[in-house]
């Protein structure tokens, strides 16, 4: 039995692979073209692939039997396709909550502790020439007493708001598929939330109920100095939006997605003026060294029961 590899970068240097070797001859790449992707399958009984797409033709010409997805979207994978030529896939759900909900809050806490402009003013030196012990020039805020809104009460949106709620924030949400209710918070309409939330968390998936929700208009309804951390999908904030926003009425925000990613060199957030009021990270929020272990260990769990059953 012959398992490839096709984006092991996406998995991180420092998890080892070793124990798929138990299923007979691995093929690693680090990276995969679409170009090159039909010439890396053609032979092989089970794929593993966390983007590479996989479409109707490479299956049909192919003898793939299981292809692992590498994340909880399948997206990259033409599954009417696999189910017809009787391909089995299996995705990871669950893997990623824990580091999901740690890089909410390390977000939300450093903009909202204005911990950017500390960091540059001791670093600069400033602080040696200061007159008294501390520097009360730009005030924050305690994060308890705020109202913490949720856009995606999903599985991570339950955790952060567990979280919020253990901070003291005052939590409510706005489910944007009307399917996940929870009576613990109050459920606003997403105007309503965005009205008078002092801070907003994104945790929702990218479909036609979320692409673009969250436009210039409905910018305008956030408070001065409201947080917004998108860790859901890239394209629910519109981003030339967003990068105005940012200077002209004084919001916050933190994103570890973006519509384009990697990011593009024009990007209207890396001309943002106001540096203190943005973070970006890139789309690590999932990768913890233990997220990414749980991910590999439930990979090979899912090929282990698929030859078990095969």
């Amino acid at each position: 039995m012959k398992v490839v590899f096709l984006d092991r970068a996406t998995l991180g240097d420092d998890i080892s692979l070793d124990k798929f070797k138990e299923f007979g001859e691995v093929e690693i790449y680090d990276t995969t073209s679409p170009t090159q992707t039909f010439e890396r399958i053609k032979d092989a009984d089970i794929i593993v692939t966390n983007k590479v797409v996989i479409d109707r033709q490479m299956m049909q010409n192919s003898k793939l039997s299981l292809i692992c997805v590498a994340a909880t979207g399948m997206n990259n994978i033409d599954l009417k396709a696999a189910n017809k030529l009787d391909i089995t896939v299996k995705n990871v759900a669950g893997y990623s909550t824990p580091s999901v909900v740690q890089t909410t809050f390390a977000m939300a806490l450093y903009l909202i502790g204005r911990l950017k402009y500390f960091d540059n003013y001791t670093s600069s030196g400033e602080w040696c020439e200061s007159e008294i012990f501390t520097h009360l020039k730009v005030p924050y805020h305690d994060i308890e007493g705020k109202r913490w809104g949720i856009i995606g009460l999903g599985t991570i949106g339950k955790e952060v708001a567990k979280v919020a709620s253990a901070f003291g924030c005052e939590v409510v949400y706005y489910s944007t598929s009307g399917k996940n209710r929870d009576d613990t918070y109050p459920s606003l309409s997403l105007d309503e939330l965005l009205k008078t939330s002092d801070i907003i968390s994104i945790h929702a998936p990218l479909n036609e109920n979320t692409k673009g929700l969250i436009d210039r208009e409905k910018l305008k309804l956030l408070k001065k100095g409201a947080v917004i951390l998108n860790l859901g999908r890239g394209g629910i904030i519109e981003e030339d939006a967003l990068a105005s926003s940012i200077d002209e009425d004084e919001i916050y925000a933190g994103l570890d997605v973006l519509e384009s990613e990697p990011m593009r060199e024009d990007h209207p957030l890396l001309r943002v003026k106001n540096r203190d009021r943005l973070i970006i990270t890139p789309h690590i929020a999932w990768a913890s060294v233990e997220s990414r272990q749980r991910l590999v260990d439930a990979i090979y769990d899912n090929i282990k029961t698929f030859k078990g059953g095969a």
